[in-house]
């Protein structure tokens, strides 16, 4: 049997970097599209970069994507890339939807014009149900999102289904719920939460400041949501499927963990900054995983609480190696 190829967009990306280890160890031929203007840093991948065939792209360039995926001849396209922080979406409207929305349809069209037996993932994402019609959320509820962000991913969710429907692609969009590692960007709350904790624990920071404190969020581990990407391409009919873990808990929650894990107070250090609040909330969301649970064998296994103390131990690792200071256990001096 020949070896089998996958290209994967968005690969430098939390998500795009533990896919690309899991396709790996499958024995897959990975490759990555990168861009050539791009600032994301490749550190996700460094460990095993000299196994990837990357190619520069870009979802805003039709031409580039065309060459690509003529080149790397993949039996599997997973399409990770976008601009995938919810906050930057209303400053960068127009240019989230050029990425996030029609991006999408660039990527479709591609490979319906190259060869329309490649099968498709489309990362779709719970803040397209927004200010949600029911709890939890599951395949069939209705979407209703409250930032550029959501509306972006509602559009290329449904030209996904446009294109399954008109052309037969077998093309499929993950549902995911929010899910969080060591590897998670800077920018995101949760990766905020770890990483100022560790650096409080330093003492190289005296406060951590965050916007809302109770939204509710379905928090799980990336490395077993890439899990569910793969399996969503191996089945024999291309359905959609909403993944998340069924528990929803609040950064209130995260960050008091958090600093538990290093023997701190929360309330000694956290700050409440209305100016990091977003226009429009997302109150509540949790995931009814009942398909994938049922179709794709798939369930979150890692807990909140291990994935906060996995999050905060490689923060501080990590600041301990750079920073040349150590932790103090509780009541040392």
């Amino acid at each position: 049997m020949s070896e089998r190829r996958a290209l994967i967009t968005g690969v430098t990306g939390q998500d795009g970097s533990y896919l690309a280890e899991l396709l790996l160890e499958k024995g897959y031929a990975v490759h990555g599209v990168v861009r050539r203007s791009s600032t994301e840093s490749a550190e996700r991948i460094a460990h095993f970069r000299e196994r990837l065939v990357l190619h520069q792209a870009d979802l805003l360039d039709q031409g580039s994507l065309l060459a690509v995926v003529r080149a790397a001849a993949p039996q599997e396209v997973y399409n990770l890339a976008a601009q995938s922080f919810v906050p930057a979406s209303w400053s960068q409207p127009a240019l989230t939807g050029e990425f996030t929305a029609l991006g999408v349809t660039r990527m479709l069209e591609t490979l319906r014009l190259v060869d329309p037996t490649i099968r498709f993932y489309q990362a779709s994402s719970s803040e397209m149900f927004g200010r949600v019609r029911e709890t939890p959320q599951n395949e069939a509820t209705p979407f209703y999102p409250r930032s550029p962000y959501g509306v972006a991913k509602v559009y290329g969710h449904h030209i996904t289904v446009n294109y399954r429907e008109s052309f037969d692609l077998f093309a499929v969009s993950g549902i995911l719920f929010n899910h969080e590692s060591p590897r998670r960007g800077r920018e995101f709350v949760t990766r905020k939460i770890s990483e100022t904790v560790a650096r409080i624990k330093l003492g190289l920071a005296d406060e951590l400041r965050l916007g809302n404190l109770d939204a509710k969020r379905d928090w799980g581990y990336a490395p077993e949501y890439v899990n569910a990407m793969w399996l969503m391409l191996q089945q024999d009919e291309p359905l959609d499927y909403v993944v998340g873990t069924g528990k929803a808990h609040t950064p209130r929650e995260f960050t008091a963990l958090a600093f538990e894990q290093v023997g701190l107070d929360a309330a000694d250090f956290v700050r409440s900054d209305p100016a990091l609040r977003r226009p429009a909330e997302v109150d509540h969301l949790i995931a009814d995983s009942a398909r994938a649970e049922k179709q794709l064998g798939w369930r979150a296994k890692t807990s909140f609480s291990e994935l906060v103390a996995i999050m905060v131990e490689a923060d501080l690792e990590a600041l301990e190696r750079k920073s040349g200071r150590r932790r103090k256990s509780p009541g040392a001096r």
